[in-house]
């Protein structure tokens, strides 16, 4: 204890001392003051107080057009400037978290990543796949052809079809090894030449019949049969194939401008408020509201370009995907046998992947609901994927992940749905998501705090057939 206010004393004596020459040195205190704070105020001007204060850091290029910072720490002030894109990834990542499952389509584009589009004006291109079945047009007799072992048929499209394909004829069967006895598997044709002039498929039976006159013939098919083009047949001295090539589809779409501003004057932001409501709370709002009416431009919007005869400008309203996907099932009622066939309508037919995303209106999510599912179609847990929890539908065809949107239901469609390839959902970004102070204070308009929040961006479908709008006829 007594070395306790031996200390004390000492430290007052030290206080009183330093006091006492402050006091003396009265001038000299006032001008160092006066010194510091001009230094300080000299480093602020243009906002540059950190250089002033501290070594400013120097941007040196890289070997690999990269830059590096030396001479200094990495700051934000130094990102904004030599990489602006850099922090604008955080703002997209902020966005997301504000009430996903309200705008899944949205929510989807942003996860999936977005490309820069250097014009409001997005060309892109669709590849196709090849059809892979055809219809004959005519009847085909084997008693009314002179060589039955070698037969033309004709087909709706016979181009699809190139020599040495082998072909499965749907619904016929064909023959055992002797020639008269029908076999459990369906007739195979191999293709051996194609008219381009006169039209028609010269084929040749590998498991066809016998008759008194010939061997392996092929037999009488009827007009309006599948023809299923399997795989190519080459011999061991075959060195070439006949050629395939696939020439991309162009398309396009137009990049919308969406905007939305906040205000709150001045006294607003000063009075006293029962519960905090601030500009921030009023900017959280306006990106939910901002995002719900880009989900319904992103999915029901109409590709035009509109006059505006106040402003004197063009504006440009970006396509909708509704209208862009490749496939529509149609539906009176749900049960077992109809959603087998929508997961067969959204899974085959267009090599895209086996896990999608049905996203529907109320309508047509109860209708699911209330479906008693069996081995064959199993309703599993609910699952997160790209920050929305879904319910998932599993078949033998592929995985179905489902959400209720009532973005359907306001737009008047809450029967209807549409399944996504997310894989196959590519969003064009002209201007990234960002916000901008207005300064209308100093302009004389109004003495309000404003902030504008912009993105520019449209959805495209890059492969069209990989995606199925759901209608109730």
């Amino acid at each position: 204890m007594k070395k306790l206010l031996k200390s004390v004393k000492n430290a007052w004596k030290a206080v009183k001392k330093t006091a006492k020459w402050v006091q003396n040195h009265r001038p000299l205190v006032l001008m160092v003051v006066i010194t510091l704070l001009l230094m300080l105020l000299c480093g602020c001007i243009g906002g540059s107080c950190g250089a002033a204060l501290a070594m400013a850091a120097v941007v040196v290029p890289g070997t690999e057009g990269g830059k590096h910072v030396v001479d200094g720490p990495l700051t934000t002030d130094v990102t904004r400037e030599e990489a602006p894109e850099l922090l604008l990834n955080e703002i997209d990542r902020e966005i997301v978290k504000i009430r996903p499952m309200a705008t899944p389509i949205d929510q989807l584009s942003r996860h999936a990543g977005a490309k820069h589009s250097g014009s409001m004006v997005v060309d892109y291109y669709n590849v196709d796949t090849k059809p892979t079945s055809a219809k004959t047009v005519k009847l085909y007799d084997e008693d009314d052809v002179p060589d039955p072992t070698k037969p033309k048929l004709y087909t709706e499209q016979d181009r699809i079809f190139d020599v040495s394909d082998t072909i499965l004829v749907k619904g016929m069967k064909g023959y055992e090894a002797d020639g008269t006895t029908e076999s459990e598997h369906e007739l195979v044709l191999y293709v051996i030449g194609r008219d381009d002039v006169s039209g028609g498929i010269m084929v040749e039976a590998v498991n066809g019949k016998n008759t008194e006159n010939n061997t392996n013939i092929v037999p009488t098919i009827q007009s309006g049969t599948v023809l299923i083009r399997m795989g190519r047949a080459a011999t061991e001295l075959d060195v070439m194939s006949p050629q395939f090539e696939a020439l991309p589809q162009k398309a396009q779409n137009f990049c919308q401008i969406f905007k939305m501003q906040i205000e709150q004057s001045t006294l607003q932001r000063l009075s006293n408020k029962e519960v905090g409501w601030s500009l921030n709370d009023q900017e959280e709002a306006a990106v939910y509201d901002m995002r719900l009416g880009m989900e319904k431009s992103f999915l029901f919007g109409k590709k035009a370009r509109v006059w505006d005869p106040v402003k004197k400008e063009s504006i440009m309203l970006t396509g909708g995907i509704w209208s862009q996907a490749g496939k529509e099932f149609g539906y009176d009622a749900f049960s077992s046998d109809v959603i087998v066939d929508l997961m067969r309508t959204a899974f085959t037919g267009n090599a895209g992947s086996k896990r999608k995303v049905l996203i529907g209106g109320s309508g047509l999510i109860s209708a699911l609901n209330k479906q008693d599912y069996t081995k064959v179609i199993t309703a599993g847990e609910s699952v997160a994927k790209w920050g929305i929890d879904f319910t998932e539908l599993r078949s033998k065809f592929g995985t179905l992940y489902v959400l209720m949107s009532e973005v359907f239901d306001e737009c008047g469609r809450q029967d209807d749905g549409i399944i996504i390839d997310p894989d196959y959902l590519q969003k064009y970004v002209h201007v990234p998501f960002s916000t901008e102070s207005l300064n209308l204070k100093a302009s004389g308009v109004r003495n309000v705090d404003a902030t504008v929040l912009t993105e520019a961006s449209c959805l495209v479908l890059r492969y069209p057939k990989a995606h199925v709008r759901v209608v109730k006829r």
